[in-house]
């Protein structure tokens, strides 16, 4: 069936990927907030469209790289969700030029100066959202704190709302602690919308987003987007969250079995770190999983045999617990499918996705890399 793709080849499960995307698309919607869909794993057109359900729309994106070939592929409003520093402004004000409303992200008073003496020279007015730090898990300012003052008096009519990434939702036991960061990023979000608004900015954006939080959260209140991107893949990082199961995840790497070293009980892929990325996401969760879950061509998880070991070119499949391994089941030249920890990082190793559609391959989609 998958006998003519080469190996090691990223593979997606068209109709896991469209029910994904519909189901995030039902409860974000549901509760009256816009979806604004990161497609920094996509990297794919035709990936974006079936998360949004039509031929453009708003997006998110991590790369300049990004907003340039989804503008080129029609979508007009992008959020480039890093913090903008000056010398990259020029490059939003090209795409600002053809037509795109692109914004950008600071938590600086520094970064939004640079934003708006840049944006001068320009001649484009370039909208910025305020970072806020909702969980201490990366950047942003606090929450209605003076800083978030200074940041919107520097920007002036440059100011177009708020946002958050409620990363903490990571490292969470399950459902019930996310709800807890969802309620931690929604509050901290509308709390500082308001604290502007009192003081007369406008603040018509309060954005938030991960997949966890997107999936949990009791409440949208006061919000006025949702971001999320790793939903329409799903991975085992996920999976040991309780936000979806493995059979929700829809990529996979195919491998080859290239040899056995069964005094060790291992067998031989040729899927390593290259192919797999290095990302050892489940590491901290109740469930280590390796560099991946071994699965059947079909896509069935084979038992308890994980990725354990990985090197440039080559990986190591062995059972969780150490213990035996029927070689006469893996044949050399048979495949195997490895689910990633990571569907971000393990999409990142691939130039194309192998589209299959009931178990079958049909089509290629192109990705891009850089930045």
């Amino acid at each position: 069936m998958l006998d003519g793709i080469d190996t090691p080849a990223l593979l997606l499960d068209a109709e896991k990927l469209r029910r994904n995307c519909a189901q995030m698309r039902s409860r974000v919607l549901s509760q009256g907030v816009v979806l604004r869909p990161h497609v920094k794993t996509a990297k794919n057109v035709e990936v974006a469209q079936m998360a949004l359900d039509a031929p453009s729309g708003p997006i998110t994106v991590s790369t300049l790289r990004e907003a340039e070939y989804f503008f080129d592929h029609g979508f007009r409003d992008i959020l480039y969700a890093v913090g903008i520093v000056p010398h990259k402004v020029p490059r939003v004000a090209a795409l600002t030029r053809r037509g795109a409303r692109v914004s950008v992200i600071v938590d600086s008073v520094e970064a939004a100066q640079g934003l708006v003496s840049e944006s001068e020279k320009a001649g484009v007015r370039i909208p910025a959202l305020i970072e806020i730090d909702s969980d201490g898990h990366r950047a942003g300012v606090e929450p209605e704190s003076q800083r978030l003052h200074d940041v919107a008096e520097a920007l002036g009519d440059h100011l177009l709302g708020v946002m958050t990434h409620a990363g903490d939702s990571y490292n969470c036991d399950g459902p019930a602690g996310i709800r807890e960061v969802a309620a931690r990023e929604r509050k901290a979000t509308v709390s500082s919308a308001l604290a502007l608004r009192s003081r007369a900015h406008a603040c018509p954006v309060v954005s938030v987003g991960s997949t966890p939080t997107a999936t949990f959260a009791d409440s949208f209140a006061g919000v006025t987007e949702v971001r999320t991107g790793v939903y329409m893949f799903q991975d085992l990082v996920m999976a040991g969250l309780g936000v979806c199961s493995l059979d929700d995840i829809a990529i996979s790497v195919l491998s080859s079995v290239i040899g056995h070293q069964e005094e060790k009980g291992w067998v031989l892929i040729d899927a390593g770190w290259m192919a797999l990325s290095r990302d050892r996401g489940t590491q901290r969760q109740k469930v280590d999983q390796g560099y991946g879950v071994v699965c059947d061509e079909q896509g069935r998880p084979l038992g308890d045999l994980i990725v354990t070991e990985v090197n440039q070119e080559h990986g190591i499949v062995a059972r969780r617990d150490g213990g035996e391994v029927d070689f006469a089941t893996f044949p050399i030249g048979s495949l195997v499918r490895v689910l990633p920890n990571h569907a971000c990082a393990t999409a990142a190793q691939h130039a194309e996705y192998h589209v299959l559609r009931d178990g079958k391959p049909v089509e290629t989609w192109e990705r891009f890399g850089g930045w």
